[in-house]
């Protein structure tokens, strides 16, 4: 269920890329189609979390709630419209003769620049180097399910959307076999019974002793993490995202730090940028996809 949420979670970042990128180039019609499928998306996330954002709905252990019975129909036919949206998205850009003199040939940038300027996901990727977390390091559930990962060597605008364009795709694909599956896991528990780590169930603390002193300790002090360090990336919609933790052993991280793929991805606008036409800034910083609040973490 994780795995389903991040992919329909790169769906939708995607659909916000390509909805705003378009209408910045004159093709409206582009953010209105994009919204309705993101729309279809967020109606999906608070029927399993009860808001619009899944922030809460992941935690250590599992799931903050099972998932609701509603959820699975409703996903389904989201799973099966989407190609078809995916369709008439193409047949709007790839023929339209404004769109490819805007995006095609311009913001270039070489394999050898983005790897050299650190770039990650779909910019690394637009630009012929083939690497993706979820193939080449997999975590969740991401080795036992198939899709295959979009590479163009062209490194430019267009080359970045047709990139965004097929991760949909293949998002849809993953989406599509992680609901078969839980569809076969119905029942199932949706979080660890390690009491250590997450809350017993509220029925337990009034019969059980070790339970409310579980509880007690978790609310007031939290679970305590061996003393180390680790770095944990995954494959976010705009590159990899991750996490950089050190514990002294205590109940608190001594330190945290955050890798954000949108902050990279603004270190390459200039050499993007380069020879390029002040009307092309537009197209070239909306294909770096940054967004100022992952920038700023």
């Amino acid at each position: 269920m994780r795995m389903l949420l991040c992919e329909l979670n790169r769906i939708h970042s995607h659909l916000i890329f390509l909805g705003t990128a378009a209408l910045e180039l004159g093709a409206v019609s582009m953010f209105w189609y994009c919204f309705r499928e993101r729309e279809l998306i967020m109606d999906l996330y608070e029927m399993v979390t009860g808001q619009r954002m899944h922030t809460r709905y992941f935690q250590i252990g599992g799931l903050a709630e099972d998932i609701p019975e509603g959820f699975y129909p409703q996903c389904r036919e989201f799973v099966e419209w989407m190609p078809h949206a995916l369709n008439d998205y193409r047949t709007l850009l790839d023929r339209n003769k404004i769109w490819l003199e805007r995006t095609k040939g311009v913001g270039l940038l070489s394999a050898d620049d983005a790897i050299a300027l650190g770039q990650t996901g779909p910019i690394l990727r637009a630009s012929g180097v083939d690497w993706d977390l979820r193939r080449d390091q997999p975590y969740l559930a991401y080795a036992n399910v198939d899709f295959q990962v979009p590479v163009y060597p062209e490194g430019d605008v267009y080359a970045r959307y047709r990139v965004r364009v097929d991760e949909m795709r293949e998002s849809t694909r993953i989406v599509d076999q992680c609901l078969r599956r839980l569809e076969r896991l119905k029942g199932q528990p949706w979080i660890t019974d390690d009491r250590k780590v997450v809350l017993p169930p509220r029925e337990e603390l009034h019969t059980s002793m070790e339970s409310l002193i579980h509880h007690f300790k978790i609310v007031t002090e939290g679970f305590r993490v061996p003393e180390g360090e680790v770095y944990v990336p995954i494959e976010s919609p705009r590159g990899e995202q991750g996490c950089y933790l050190v514990s002294d052993g205590g109940p608190k991280p001594w330190r945290v730090h955050f890798r954000a793929p949108s902050f990279v991805a603004l270190e390459a606008t200039a050499t993007c940028t380069h020879d390029a036409l002040v009307a092309d800034l537009i197209a070239i910083v909306g294909s770096l996809d940054a967004v100022m609040g992952d920038t700023d973490r």
